[in-house]
């Protein structure tokens, strides 16, 4: 017996939506059948089923090239403006489509019957056109409402989605930036520089209650600005450049960062799983680079894992990766080779 795994699983729900179409190709054949009273031939529904199951099947063939993922780092206005533009090109094409498909499955029906084929056209523009266009248009109306009802459930799902996405990313955020350890270790500094350097601590006071600011004010948005993460990274890389002085090199290249806007604390995260996972000393410091690159923001960092890692439930890169897709349409880009770790974050 062939044991059932994930792609069986994925190949079955591809064939879904064919039998999906035959089931209302089947029910539309029954209806128009007792519409006549039962009196068309076997072969005359059978006939219309196939041209019902192929019209099905080169809508949603139509539908998949035309639909295509939207960006979601838009307006809702533009969205929407896309949606109905996309819309129009699809029941017009359909409807071509449909017009294509009715006159070569008329003409194969004369052939087959010995029919004068030359009287295909003229029958149909004469006798049979009025009332395929109301059929063409009822069929078209139908999938319009049903179209509208699966996009307004899609975006619903997607909201939800994303307000749980977001819930998960703040609590996520604020359970590893307010730990005992991260604490343990800044008050410790702070009380180290209050005798011997006071000035420093009164800096790192003050970076640090910016830290929790930016995280407070800020966790709950999808996007801010790129230049205020980036003030946010920089407060935050001196936090530890107080604390561990020249063991971690932060390296920003110059950014035309008006232009862009980014997802909240994200950077911040990149650059703690860096300091998280590698050594970092005077005589060999971890260095982290930031730089844009094809409308993505780069985090990399020389790779010197450290000898006995920490247990990593890696559940702060899953949550970013997802709501990153959530919010941009777009995915985190994760790159290890030999020598460096590299993440790019898509833009917004």
């Amino acid at each position: 017996m062939k044991n059932f795994t994930p792609e069986i699983f994925l190949d079955q729900r591809k064939l879904i939506p064919h039998i999906a179409f035959i089931l209302m190709a089947l029910v539309a054949t029954l209806i128009v059948s007792f519409k006549k009273g039962f009196s068309g031939s076997l072969s005359d529904n059978l006939s219309f089923f196939l041209l019902i199951l192929i019209q099905l099947e080169v809508f949603i063939f139509i539908a998949a090239r035309i639909f295509k993922e939207l960006n979601a780092n838009i307006t809702v206005k533009e969205f929407t403006r896309i949606v109905l533009h996309r819309f129009v090109i699809f029941i017009i094409t359909c409807f071509f489509a449909a017009l294509i498909i009715f006159l070569i499955f008329k003409y194969i029906t004369a052939w087959i019957y010995g029919n004068d084929l030359n009287m295909v056209f003229h029958d149909f523009r004469i006798y049979e056109f009025k009332t395929w266009v109301i059929s063409t248009a009822g069929g078209l109306s139908f999938g319009a409402i049903i179209f509208i009802i699966i996009q307004w459930q899609d975006a619903l799902k997607r909201e939800q989605k994303l307000k749980e996405q977001n819930l998960i990313f703040q609590n996520e955020t604020l359970r590893n930036q307010v730990n005992p350890h991260f604490l343990f270790n800044s008050l410790n500094t702070i009380s180290s520089l209050v005798q011997t350097q006071p000035d420093v601590a009164e800096k790192f006071i003050n970076n640090l209650s910016l830290f929790y600011r930016y995280i407070l004010e800020n966790g709950q948005k999808d996007k801010v600005p790129l230049h205020a993460e980036l003030d946010f990274i920089i407060g935050y890389y001196n936090l530890h450049k107080i604390r561990d002085e020249e063991k971690i090199i932060l390296d920003v290249e110059t950014i035309d960062a008006n232009k862009f806007e980014i997802l909240p604390v994200s950077l911040q995260i990149l650059l703690e799983n860096a300091i998280k996972h590698n050594i970092a000393a005077r005589d060999n410091p971890l260095r982290i680079s930031i730089y844009i690159e094809d409308q993505f923001i780069v985090v990399r960092n020389n790779l010197q894992k450290k000898a006995t890692q920490l247990k990593s439930t890696k559940i702060g890169l899953k949550n970013l990766s997802e709501r990153v897709k959530l919010v941009s349409g777009r995915d985190l880009v994760i790159e290890e080779t030999i020598n460096y770790f590299l993440v790019k974050l898509p833009l917004l």
